[in-house]
């Protein structure tokens, strides 16, 4: 028989943990975050750029010449941005834009009328223009250069105010171009008598090709109108007698070509050999534009407190403005076409990147750089009293001239776009 007296057994304990403490429902380090990414969500709704990367962004695909720097520029490149537009630049001379395929090119932005009023001409249907600013063409050269030309009789010195080192002088085409046609050298003008070295290379401008450059074929504008006794070749009047009996335009073309072939129509771009470190041994006098020496000088001051006092420039009489002009080729080409006539914060960079600002329809407006320059401490060109411009030839003739001189190849085969 089973023995029922052994004890019960007892039942077994169960041990329950203490309710953890309840974990706070963000992190320290996300709450102490908290206010700076609302500070920041609130900058952008503010600025207008919260939704920017949903954004779609145009590509606008256009042919450029010197010009295009305005449009390399990282904070033109922002602005843009804001407006859903990135521009991919295709670089080229101006008539070389003027006269090759303009196939897939939303916009052109040839440096210069001449080759604009080419393109507008191949155009099939009516485009959208924007001429934004303007700016001289003048000669970049160093203080011993311009000291000598000063001393042979060709160049003036701009008072700066209050004295001391100018940045600008005014040079006398005419008595420049006999020194070329001369065969002068600079130490055959007493350079050694300014300068501590010597220079037996001969008196000239480099220059780039006149067969692509607008800067060239401006310049050669100069040559021609002075050449002509002030007068565009081809605009004489019709009872003028001839200088020859052949044809006048290719009269004044055959006598300033010398001055043209002697430079070595060598660079496309001059401005960065010109602002480079071997600018002076590469040549003494090069072709720019003044913008491009006016953004030098301020970017010089920020950096080293001071102006660039060893190049200067040369402000050519009779003088010859430049006036870029985008010209649209499509939908895409009008948007920002029409944002480079009416955004007043693209217009406030090119004046901070040297250039003259058109308003209104304006011929050309320089209070606002000239006061941009002052407000960074950089010398402000002044007018030259001798206040001639340059007539440009008109099309059919400047055509003519740049070919006879730079014997340029013929146009591409494609058709306009």
């Amino acid at each position: 028989m089973p023995d029922d007296t052994r004890p019960p057994t007892e039942e077994p304990r169960l041990t329950t943990r203490l309710p953890a403490r309840r974990r706070a429902r963000y992190p320290l380090h996300v709450v102490a975050a908290m206010p700076l990414a609302l500070a920041g969500l609130i900058a952008l709704l503010v600025s207008g750029n919260a939704l920017r990367p949903f954004d779609r962004i145009t590509t606008v695909d256009g042919k450029m010449a010197s010009k295009s720097d305005y449009f390399k520029d990282p904070e033109v490149r922002r602005l843009l941005l804001k407006h859903g537009i990135r521009v991919d630049i295709h670089r080229l001379g101006s008539r070389g834009i003027a006269t090759q395929s303009l196939r897939g090119m939303d916009v052109v932005f040839p440096s210069g009328q001449p080759a604009a009023r080419l393109i507008r001409q191949r155009q099939q249907r009516a485009v959208r223009t924007a001429r934004p600013f303007v700016t001289p063409l003048v000669l970049g050269t160093f203080r011993d250069y311009a000291r000598t030309l000063v001393a042979a009789g060709v160049a003036r010195p701009q008072r700066p105010p209050g004295g001391g080192e100018t940045l600008y002088y005014d040079l006398d085409m005419r008595g420049f171009m006999r020194l070329i046609e001369d065969e002068k050298t600079w130490n055959g003008i007493d350079f050694t008598a300014h300068s501590r070295r010597s220079n037996d290379g001969r008196v000239l401008v480099r220059t780039s090709s006149v067969c692509e450059s607008n800067a060239a074929g401006t310049y050669l504008s100069i040559l021609a109108f002075v050449k002509n006794d002030n007068q565009a070749p081809g605009t004489e009047r019709r009872n003028r007698p001839a200088r020859t009996a052949g044809d006048p335009v290719l009269d004044v073309a055959a006598q300033v070509k010398p001055l043209i072939n002697l430079q070595g129509m060598a660079a496309d771009e001059q401005a960065d050999s010109y602002f480079s470190d071997e600018g002076e041994a590469i040549a003494p006098v090069s072709l720019i534009y003044e913008h491009q020496f006016l953004k030098h000088q301020v970017d010089h001051r920020k950096k080293h407190a001071e102006q660039d006092d060893r190049r200067v420039l040369l402000y050519p009489s009779p003088h010859a403005l430049t006036e870029p002009e985008l010209i649209s080729l499509n939908d895409d080409g009008d948007r920002l076409t029409e944002l480079m006539e009416t955004d007043a914060d693209l217009r406030r960079r090119a004046i901070e990147l040297g250039f003259r600002v058109r308003f209104s329809g304006e011929d050309g407006t320089s209070e606002q750089l000239n006061a941009y320059l002052r407000e960074h401490e950089v010398q402000v060109p002044t007018p030259n009293p001798d206040q001639t411009k340059v007539d440009a030839p008109d099309l059919a003739a400047l055509e003519r001239i740049i070919n006879h001189v730079g014997s340029c190849p013929p146009p591409g085969k494609d058709g306009p776009r």
